[in-house]
């Protein structure tokens, strides 16, 4: 009878067999995912798996497929209605696959499909269940959600889903790459005799899984996420323990180096006061223009402008206030007002958000993710212009304008298309 490791190798080996992951940390965080969906009762949080690829032929659909060959009891689909998939999960969950997510929540889609995307959400821990009035019985019908769920699917999905997910960012093939062809006829049945061994071996031991509390190498919501992962390799022994820990803090130090518009502002403002105290806005807003592949020079077409700069540091808590610079007083912004922020929404360590000089695989999206909440980056340079951004670009671009006479801060055009500068009521 084989070890729990020596299964975890097979999982591994045939993943590799089919498929070329992006790096060994993902095939080993793959391996442990659907090594995890076979213990869905001792689990607290049921991880999502996130597979996405920036184009087509990068491998996603075929790693859904060997996915499926060798998951516990896998619901796959392309789309679901939100009462379908309520209704397909019991007290002995599915493992939920679905592929061309992007169809789903995507920029022009995501709109339609809020409740699913929030039993997607609520369906990540146990008690969280989907209330629906029964009008047949007249009363509410309290419908389970807790499923593990992998989604695969071009470009990013919305950040309340990637937050709960291992995240998984596969490449096309590079020249001399090569792969077995997956046939389902006949590969299909040596996986599913794997599965089957799989399955034993985990539910002999879904006790002591369920008691597991492993040493995590993370925190909070990516210590949610990667628990039942790492509670696996520490039962299966071998070098899975160690590996699994090395994937989890790379994986997660790789899904942390996808900020967010605010945090990327929040990185470069930090770079920015070089020391400084207190800055005028038009100083602070001339320094972040002039930073190397940033995106403040070209905010959808035109320089990032003091509206823009206060919109976006709103939600953090940090407004403008008078500071005085070299004996002029002016609009601007203080380093002790910024603190707050940077220590609650940047890494603690080296490592983790984007910095200036490090362009993230966001800055190429110039959209905002549908439904998420979360803004991301415009591109910067005519080569990285997608259609999207062109699109906003048309819509938000505003004519230059000189600055303020009186207070020196950027002007703005008002609703009757006057020039004003909203603060000091100054005309140019």
């Amino acid at each position: 009878m084989s070890t729990g490791a020596e299964l975890l190798d097979e999982v591994r080996a045939a993943l590799a067999r089919y498929v070329i992951l992006p790096s060994p940390e993902a095939g080993d965080a793959v391996t442990l995912w659907v090594a995890a969906t076979h213990a869905q009762p001792a689990w607290q949080h049921a991880t999502r798996l996130v597979i996405t690829a920036p184009e087509k032929r990068c491998g996603k659909s075929r790693l859904l497929d060997i996915i499926e060959a060798t998951t516990h009891d896998p619901l796959i689909a392309v789309n679901i209605s939100p009462a379908a998939l309520v209704r397909s999960i019991g007290e002995e969950p599915p493992t939920i696959l679905l592929d061309e997510a992007d169809t789903v929540f995507g920029r022009k889609a995501a709109d339609n499909h809020e409740d699913l995307r929030g039993i997607l959400n609520a369906g990540h821990q146990r008690n969280r269940p989907y209330v629906r009035w029964d009008a047949n019985l007249r009363r509410p019908e309290h419908c389970p959600t807790f499923s593990m769920a992998a989604l695969a699917g071009i470009g990013s999905m919305p950040d309340t889903i990637e937050d709960r997910a291992v995240m998984v960012r596969m490449r096309r093939r590079a020249p001399g790459e090569s792969v077995k062809p997956f046939r389902s006829r006949r590969d299909g049945p040596p996986l599913a005799a794997l599965r089957d061994r799989l399955t034993a071996w985990v539910r002999s031991r879904i006790d002591e899984l369920g008691d597991a509390e492993p040493d995590m190498p993370v925190e909070d919501r990516a210590a949610d996420n990667w628990e039942s992962l790492v509670a696996v390799a520490d039962a299966a022994g071998g070098s899975w323990p160690e590996r699994a820990r090395q994937a989890c803090r790379s994986l997660t130090d790789a899904a942390d180096d996808d900020s967010t518009v605010g945090v990327r502002l929040l990185v470069d403002l930090r770079e920015v006061f070089e020391g400084a105290d207190a800055l005028h806005g038009a100083t602070l807003l001339e320094r972040l223009h002039k930073l190397d592949e940033s995106p403040w020079s070209d905010w959808y077409g035109r320089p990032l402008n003091a509206r823009d700069l206060a919109r976006l540091l709103k939600p953090y808590g940090v407004n403008s206030v008078d500071v005085k610079v070299d004996g002029v007083n002016r609009k601007g912004y203080r380093r002790d007002h910024l603190h707050d922020a940077w220590s609650r929404y940047l890494p603690r360590h080296g490592g983790g958000a984007t910095s200036a000089t490090s362009a993230t695989s966001q800055v190429s999206d110039a959209s905002e993710v549908a439904g998420s909440g979360r803004e991301t980056l415009p591109a910067t340079g005519a080569n990285a212009l997608t259609c999207q951004v062109a699109e906003v670009a048309e819509v938000a671009d505003t004519p230059h304008l000189p600055p303020c006479r009186v207070c020196g801060e950027p002007m703005i055009v008002t609703e009757r298309g006057q020039t004003a500068h909203p603060t000091c009521g100054g005309n140019p």
